[in-house]
Parts: C-alpha cells; sequence; structure tokens
C-alpha cells in the first residue's frame, strides 16, 4: 500500500472517486456538501493498493477531513497508513497539532491513534459527529 499526496490528474480524480463512492453514494451526502470548494486550498492524500485507488483524506490548515476508505478494503490498515502519513505530513510542515470531526462510529479509529475528543457530539451532514484532537 502506498499513500501520496495528490498532485497529478489522475491522483486527485482517484481521491474524489473514492470521496464519492464512501460519502455521497455510500452515505448519501450531498455532492455540494462533499465537495465544498476547499479542495483547492487543501493537501489532498490519496492511498492506493497496487493501481487500486483505496482511500482518500484531505488536509485544510490543520484539520484533517474527508477520510474514507473503499468499503470493500476497510479494516485491512488502509485509514491507519493513510493517517500516519498525514501525521508525519503536517509535522515535516511545522504543525503542532491536528484536529478532525469523526463520525461517532469510528471515534473509538481515532481514539486509538490518540486523538481526544473535546466539545459536545454535533450534527454534520445530518450525521453525528464529535471534534478531536492530537498534538503532535
Amino acid at each position: 500500500m502506498k499513500v501520496v499526496v495528490a498532485v497529478n490528474k489522475k491522483e486527485i480524480i482517484d481521491n474524489f472517486l473514492v470521496r464519492g463512492d464512501v460519502f455521497i453514494i455510500g452515505q448519501n451526502i450531498d455532492y455540494e456538501i462533499e465537495f465544498d470548494g476547499l479542495d483547492n486550498d487543501c493537501v489532498l492524500f490519496t492511498a492506493y493498493i497496487e493501481d487500486t485507488p483505496v482511500g482518500a483524506a484531505r488536509l485544510y490548515k490543520n484539520k484533517v477531513g474527508r477520510v474514507a476508505t473503499i468499503k470493500a478494503y476497510r479494516k485491512k490498515g488502509v485509514a491507519t497508513t493513510m493517517m500516519s502519513y498525514i501525521e508525519e505530513y503536517a509535522k515535516n510542515n511545522g504543525f503542532k497539532e491536528l484536529v478532525l470531526n469523526a463520525q461517532l462510529y469510528v471515534k473509538d479509529f481515532y481514539l486509538n491513534l490518540g486523538y481526544t475528543p473535546i466539545g459536545d457530539i454535533f450534527q454534520e451532514a445530518d450525521i453525528d459527529h464529535v471534534k478531536m484532537f492530537k498534538a503532535l
């Protein structure tokens, strides 16, 4: 498995295809919510197994978002590998902390990576989330 900073057209499209599959098709999130215009100002990450795009995420300032893994590849280390790559990228670029909005069903995943919940549960795209924080 490899994770790349999506810089060329194929890697960017692959990132969007993974997110579309997971969030728009899988969770019925509106296109306008998923592709909110921030992607032009983000660092995009795409994960591959061989040449198949299996994961996606983005980093906007110090906020990790849109972390997605294709259903057939879940529980195979894709998200863990992506998060490790993103954290290393963030450290190498001077970030001291990361924050993210975790859907409640993946809260334990982020707890296991060292993230701490902060604040109350809130709705984002009609889905319960919790804000989480990690010092790097």
